[in-house]
Formats: C-alpha cells, sequence, structure tokens
C-alpha cells in the first residue's frame, strides 16, 4: 500500500460514478470497464461533457434530469482528451490527469499519512480523510471548502480563520461555459458583514444587509420559511453563512446565475422540475445605490427614490427631470452635534455596513447617546433583533443603499438617522430623550390601547353593517342583471362563491379614488388600480368600465370560475364588489405586472434572462394543466395572452382574467359559441372562423405565447422580412430552413442554452398547428419541457401563417357578432 502511485482509474466513457456511500481507496481499484454504485439515491460524482469536447470532474443529483451539477474540480482546466482518471497518489493527494499523465487538478494538501481515502458524502461533500477517522473535523481536504456556483444545505458560505480558507461562488461564463465568470457571491467581513454580489471583483451589484439575528435585513424572503434553518456564526476561528433543509427529503439549492442574480431552487418531484423559491436582485430597489448617499428606495411607490426627513436631493435636475436619483441626498440644515436628534425609520434594509462599527456590550437604549456624542455618527440601529435589544451597529459618513420596505412584506428593521434639531418633529426622540417620561409614556399606552379598542369595536360594527348590505345590493344587482343572469338562482350562487364582498367606498379610499398614480394597466374590460386595504394589505382592483361589454355576467362568471380555484399559477381571487353601476373584482396584487410588459418594451426584456424564460413558459403550463385537466372542472380560458400572465414578486407566472372561460363536462371535448371572444392573434383558427372552442385552443394559444416568450416578439403587430409574415410564419420558415435559433431574443443571445431553444421552438410550433388533432395535450406539453430525452415529432404547417394586407379592417360586435369583446382589430387572412 505504501509503495508506487496508488491510483483509482475512471474512464469517461463509463456512465457515471456514485460514491454517496462507498469509498475510493487503493484496495478497491475499479477495472476499465466497471461503474461503480453506491446504495444512495441523492448525489453522483463523474465525468460530464458539456457539449463542448472537454470534461470535467463533477457532482450533480442523481436521478434527476436533466442533470444538475453541483460542484466542479476542474471547471477553469478541463480536460481537452476523451481520457481521464482520477487517482489517490502516492503522496497521499487526490489528484485528475490526463492521458499524458500531467496533473489537471489536485486536492493540493499536505497529507502526514499515505493511507487516505476519498468518499462523496450524502450531503454532496466529497472529502479527503485518514482511512478508519470518519470523525468530520479531521477532513484533509473537502469539495465544501471549494464551491463553484453552488450553495447546498451544510455549506458554509464565509472565511475560515483558523486556516485561511475563503469560501465563495462564483458564477459560470454562461450556462454551457462552467469556467470561472464575472459574478461573485461572498461575504464581506469588514464593520457589519453582511453578504454581497459583485461583479468582476470591483462592483458590487447587491448586498443582503447585516444579519440581525434572525435574518438578513434586505432579504425578507427568509422571514418565516418553515422547511429551512438559516445560520449566521462569528466566532474567533470563523465568520459564515449556512443554511439546514429541515426535512431532508426536499432537495434545495442556492446559486449565483451567469447573469449575476443569486437564486434559490427548490425541487418539484410531481412536476420534475426546478421551482424558483426566490431570488436577488429581485427589483430596482435591490440594485446597489440606487438612490445615492442618504437616499431611501422604495419599490412600493413611484418615484422609487426618496430623500430623508431633513435631506434634499444633491442634483434636482437629475432627481426629478432625469429620475436619476445616484447623486443621492445632502442635508437641508447643518448639524450641531449638541443638539441633533435621530429620525427613526421603520422596516428598514440597513445602510451599507463596511465602515460600521459594533458594540455588542450596550443595548438599545444606550445607542442613541453613544452615537450623540460621537459627532462623526450619522446612525444607529440594533444589532440583534432577536435578543430584545442586544448590542448596537454606528455608522459614520455617508448611509449608501438604503431600502424601506412595507409592513406587510417583512423586510428590514428600525433605523435611527441623525437629523439637525431643526429638522425634526416634536415627537421624535433626541439622544437619551429616548428614555422619556416614564409616567407619560405609561399614561399614553393606556389611552392608546383604549382608544384602539374602541376603534376596533366600532370598525368591526360597521364592516359587519356594509357586508349585509353589500350583499342585499349584490343580491339586487344580480337579480336585475342582463340576459341568461335571469336565470341564475341567486341564492346557490351565493352559496357557491363564499367570496368575501367589498364595500366601494373602502376601495375607492384603498385605490386614492382611483387615481391615475394606482393605476397599474387598462384593457378591454376596464382599468386595474393598485390598492392599500386599511389592514395594509395591497391589492389589485379590477374596475370594470361602464361602457364595457363585459358586464355583470363576465364578472359573476369570472367570479364563480376562479372563487374556488387554488394553484400557484394561478391569479388568486380576494373578493368582488357590486353597487349599482360598479363592478369591481379584488384580486392578490403581483408586484411584477403583466408578462407583456416585459417582452416588449426594451429595457424591461433585458431583465428577462433565458433561465427566467424557461421559468415562466413552464409556469404557464402548469397552471394551464390544472385548469384542462387537475381542478375540480375542466375550464377552457378562451383569452390566454402575455397581458392576461401576471408575475409576482419572484417573477412566478399567474394566469388571470377568466371573465370569458368556460367550463367543461368529465367527457366534454368542444363546444361551438356563436360570440368569438379572446384576442386576435392567440385565436386558434377553428376558434375564430366558425366558434369551436376546446382545450385545444387554449393550446393554440399558450404555442403562440411560447413563440413570443422565446423571441421577444408579438404575433399580432410585428413583420418580419420583406415578406411581412407575421411570427408564426415568420418561425415556420426559420424552422424549414434549419435557422430556428435566430429567432431567440437578441437580449438573451450570449446567454442561453442552443438545445433548450429548439426545444421550446418546436414545442411552439407543435401547439400553434392548424388542425386541433394534431396538437398536443398541456400534459404532453409539460413532459416535452421537462424531459430532454423525449423525442418530439416533427411540426406540422401552422394555423394562420399569414401575410398582412396593407389594410386592416376593425371588427365591431354591432357588424359581426364573431369579434371579440376587446375590440382589437382582426388581421385580413390570405388563402394558402
Amino acid at each position: 500500500m505504501h509503495g508506487g502511485i496508488i491510483m483509482i482509474i475512471i474512464i469517461f466513457f463509463i456512465p457515471f460514478l456514485c460514491v454517496a456511500t462507498d469509498i475510493i481507496t487503493p484496495t478497491k481499484p475499479l477495472a476499465m470497464n466497471q461503474t461503480l454504485i453506491s446504495s444512495s439515491e441523492v448525489f453522483e460524482l463523474g465525468f460530464v461533457d458539456l457539449g463542448n469536447n472537454n470534461l470535467y470532474l463533477g457532482i450533480w443529483y442523481y436521478q434527476i434530469q436533466p442533470r444538475t451539477i453541483v460542484w466542479l474540480a476542474n471547471r477553469d482546466t478541463p480536460v481537452n482528451s476523451s481520457f481521464a482518471k482520477l487517482t489517490i497518489r502516492e503522496d497521499g493527494n487526490i489528484n485528475l490527469v490526463d492521458q499524458a499523465e500531467t496533473v489537471i487538478w489536485s486536492s493540493n494538501q499536505y497529507v502526514p499519512v499515505i493511507n487516505t481515502v476519498a468518499q462523496l458524502l450524502d450531503s454532496g461533500n466529497f472529502v479527503l480523510r485518514r482511512e478508519n477517522d470518519d470523525n468530520p473535523e479531521n477532513y484533509l481536504w473537502q469539495s465544501f471548502d471549494y464551491p463553484t456556483d453552488t450553495l447546498l444545505s451544510g455549506m458554509k458560505l464565509g472565511w475560515s480563520r483558523k486556516n485561511g480558507i475563503n469560501r465563495f461562488l462564483r458564477s459560470w461564463k454562461s450556462d454551457n461555459d462552467p469556467g470561472s465568470g464575472d459574478y461573485l457571491w461572498k461575504m464581506n467581513t469588514d464593520g457589519f458583514p453582511e453578504i454581497l454580489i459583485s461583479k468582476k471583483e470591483k462592483v458590487m451589484v447587491w448586498r443582503s444587509g447585516p444579519w440581525n439575528g434572525e435574518r438578513f435585513s434586505g432579504v425578507p424572503e427568509m422571514k418565516g420559511v418553515s422547511i429551512i434553518r438559516f445560520e449566521f456564526q462569528e466566532t474567533h476561528d470563523e465568520i459564515y453563512y449556512s443554511y439546514e433543509m429541515l426535512n431532508t427529503s426536499v432537495r434545495s439549492r442556492l446559486i449565483v446565475s451567469s447573469s449575476g442574480k443569486l437564486q434559490r431552487f427548490i425541487w418539484s418531484a410531481s412536476a420534475n422540475t426546478w421551482n424558483i423559491f426566490w431570488f436577488h436582485p429581485r427589483d430596482i430597489c435591490d440594485d446597489y445605490g440606487q438612490c445615492g448617499p442618504f437616499g431611501v428606495c422604495d419599490a412600493n411607490v413611484f418615484p422609487f427614490c426618496k430623500c430623508l426627513r431633513g435631506f434634499r436631493p444633491r442634483d434636482k435636475r437629475a432627481w426629478f427631470d432625469l429620475q436619476d436619483a445616484s447623486g443621492g441626498c445632502v442635508r437641508k440644515s447643518e448639524i450641531d452635534c449638541r443638539s441633533d436628534g435621530f429620525l427613526p425609520l421603520k422596516n428598514m434594509k440597513l445602510p451599507e455596513g463596511s465602515k460600521a462599527f459594533v458594540d455588542q456590550t450596550t443595548n438599545l437604549s444606550e445607542c442613541g447617546e453613544m452615537c450623540k456624542r460621537n459627532c462623526s455618527c450619522t446612525g444607529y440601529a440594533n444589532m440583534d433583533i432577536s435578543r430584545a435589544g442586544s448590542g448596537c451597529v454606528f455608522w459614520v459618513g455617508n448611509l449608501m443603499d438604503m431600502r424601506q420596505y412595507a409592513e406587510s412584506e417583512g423586510g428590514g428593521q428600525d433605523l435611527y438617522v441623525r437629523v439637525a434639531l431643526s429638522d425634526l418633529g416634536q415627537s421624535v426622540s433626541i439622544g437619551n430623550s429616548q428614555k422619556g417620561s416614564a409616567d407619560n409614556n405609561h399614561v399614553v399606552k393606556i389611552v392608546a390601547i383604549t382608544i384602539g379598542i374602541c376603534a376596533g369595536l366600532v370598525t368591526l360594527l360597521i364592516i359587519l353593517y356594509r357586508k349585509r348590505k353589500n350583499t342585499q345590493r349584490l343580491k339586487k344587482a344580480i337579480t336585475l342583471g342582463r340576459g341568461s343572469l335571469e336565470r341564475i338562482d341567486y341564492e346557490s350562487k351565493m352559496d357557491e362563491l363564499d367570496l368575501p364582498l367589498f364595500d366601494f367606498t373602502t376601495l375607492v379610499l384603498a385605490t386614492n379614488n382611483f387615481s391615475e398614480e394606482n393605476k397599474l394597466g387598462q384593457g378591454g374590460f376596464g382599468c386595474v388600480y393598485k390598492g392599500t386595504l386599511p389592514e395594509g394589505e395591497v391589492v389589485a382592483v379590477k374596475r370594470l368600465s361602464r361602457v364595457s361589454d363585459q358586464g355583470i355576467e363576465e364578472l359573476i362568471n369570472e367570479v364563480r370560475l376562479i372563487a374556488k380555484l387554488q394553484h400557484r399559477n394561478l391569479v388568486r381571487l380576494l373578493g368582488c364588489c357590486i353597487e349599482v353601476e360598479e363592478k369591481l373584482l379584488i384580486y392578490e396584487f403581483m408586484e411584477n405586472k403583466s408578462l407583456d410588459i416585459f417582452l416588449f418594451e426594451k429595457e424591461k426584456r433585458m431583465e428577462l434572462s433565458w433561465h427566467m424564460r424557461l421559468h415562466i413558459i413552464c409556469g404557464i403550463a402548469r397552471g394551464l394543466l390544472y385548469l384542462h385537466q387537475d381542478s375540480r372542472f375542466k375550464i377552457i380560458h378562451r383569452d390566454l395572452k402575455a397581458s392576461n400572465i401576471l408575475l409576482d414578486k419572484n417573477m412566478n407566472p399567474k394566469i388571470s382574467d377568466f371573465g370569458m372561460a368556460r367550463i367543461f363536462g368529465c367527457d366534454q371535448i368542444e363546444a361551438q359559441t356563436k360570440k368569438v371572444v379572446g384576442t386576435y392573434g392567440y385565436m386558434s383558427p377553428e376558434y375564430a372562423m366558425d366558434g369551436h372552442f376546446s382545450t385545444k385552443s387554449d393550446i393554440f394559444s399558450f404555442g403562440v405565447l411560447v413563440l413570443e416568450i422565446v423571441s421577444g416578439q408579438k404575433n399580432r403587430g410585428s413583420s418580419y422580412t420583406s415578406t411581412k409574415l407575421n411570427l408564426l410564419g415568420h418561425t415556420w420558415t426559420l424552422w424549414k430552413e434549419d435557422r430556428g435559433l435566430e429567432l431567440v431574443d437578441e437580449s438573451v443571445q450570449a446567454n442561453f442554452l442552443e438545445d433548450d431553444a429548439l426545444r421550446c421552438i418546436q414545442i411552439g410550433l407543435l401547439c400553434v398547428q392548424e388542425n386541433a388533432e394534431d396538437r398536443p395535450s398541456i400534459s404532453k406539453v409539460l413532459l416535452m419541457l421537462n424531459s430532454s430525452t423525449i423525442e418530439l415529432p416533427q411540426p406540422k404547417y401552422p394555423g394562420f401563417f399569414i401575410r398582412k394586407k396593407d389594410v386592416e379592417t376593425e371588427c365591431s360586435s354591432k357588424q359581426d357578432d364573431s369579434s371579440t369583446v376587446n375590440k382589437v382589430t382582426i388581421t385580413m387572412l390570405d388563402g394558402r
């Protein structure tokens, strides 16, 4: 065992080496035609070719397809041949060598003993240790100390002061090139430690905010997560962040993508896909320094940047005229160290902490006096909110990268900023006056509690009275409704809906009287407004226009269909309001509005990475699967389009607007209508021409959506080349000429997988085939999207492969009852 070079050979043509419980030892060699497989089903270790004819030694999840790589040993030094071997050499180190016996990669540790073994643990940690020594503290080397772009459960991110190892993540160069990319995710240990993303190690892109004892102050998604335990430790030996999955059967990974986003994924076994749990940066306020020194960013208002009380914009012209707040804010008044006070701010992402200093011995009641005595101190906050105000953090100089969250978001903490006395209100504490008068505070608390109880009782009585009154109004409105509503059994419908009824006055106040500032969007139905309910919940209020063709029938239809639908990819309906001529629906608020904004606006399109586009496509498909197959009723949406796909704060897609939807019986395949509704460009040929609709008409709309998401272009309203083809015609032409990749949106051209793109284009063309029976079901679509091993059929001629005429004719419901209720224009068609 001590003589010569001892090696374990793994040849590339071996499918994989899985050693989650087995051990690589000198006494356990592999013949060249053997495969070593352990009993574990967590991770695999072996060689992988990423399509560039280079070999990498890597670790990936076992039995998860497509293969999800979590670690690469030789990411920057691939083996440029079809031969490589992994050895344990005479010096006790793990070595990766090529055919010429050149060492490509090595564990490169001083090993005082020769009898070493290598093992891949169930955690995904590849370790080198002494034989017969299972003590994790005695690992001679471990892959967890040298991560690539992925943080797994149990891994540490940060510094080991004991051995000088800095554990950080670095992105891949691109989705198919694992070389060291531009973006780093690392621990900043200066001042008040926090985690940040930087580009090329110089430009800060995003930061987490410091650890406040429970979570990072700038990552509200960490609050209330029950399946993950987060940990931040700072000791004499090390400072690190890690997480642990409380249910070991749940797979979760944290990566820094090649585009610089930090993304947490959760594996969904039922859907056979990785779902994004959250990601950062997620909005404009996550971009570092968006509002400059002493500026505060708030993503819930517009403009996003504001100056604190006592401050004004440094450059008013840039701030107000150009919407450029990067110059930040300056004080309105000179500060006086003896009389300055502190402005209390709630739900704040704490300022950048590299120049802050921490005193763990004080409590919050002493912090104000300490900061007041130090004339350089510009602000302070509690160090640990989990231990009743333990410790203080003090900032000197400019306060950078502050953000304020809404109460409902659960982010941030209290921050106190030094302000001149002349700029403070009387209610703001100054120095040690935070202590105030104990007696006065006690009286104030008693009075406040008494008033609060009385106000609560009065509010409850008003709500009960208004709810009863609103129910009576709804009954009257339905009774007086037109058409088929006269045949509705009101009592049974109300029992079926079981939905909260909102008072119109409440919604007027919530939306600031439906002001332009609160408007989120507008369509044929009317407008949608952002509203804040009395209890602080942010909602979207859909107000049907009085002149809209969508009347009470469509509203009741939408309520009836969506009230009991519960799926993560469907917008949740919270309530409705019908008062005289007012008809409103109240939905959950979608922070990123609708998909069409990101697809068809040049500036926003850049934010849609290729990975995000795939995530949105799969999310829409899952929502459609629920409607067509998994819900209590089979539901045909009939108006699936980009503007009806809403995006939440994590860019999860949700299908909305069920005013045109129809319920099918369990065995029903198709139906017909004389009144064609929907939006041209997304409507299938059989529906637009003959009024026939089915699940396959929704599939056609989904196929159009897929091609729009891939290309970033509208099917209707865009033309290509001198032939003026629409998107379907252009895609079909490229596909037949083997030029499909030319369709991909130029904003992601440098960062997408060619196989994935071609697969999406082919799926899109399969969905828009002219004959409905040729189109796949949504369950087959999901299978094709999630499995790269399934061979796809070749698509046939698409429906509406058209050239645009120079003249378009507007279709009015008064002239032709096959018109859409949205009164859009219809393109005249050329016969084939």
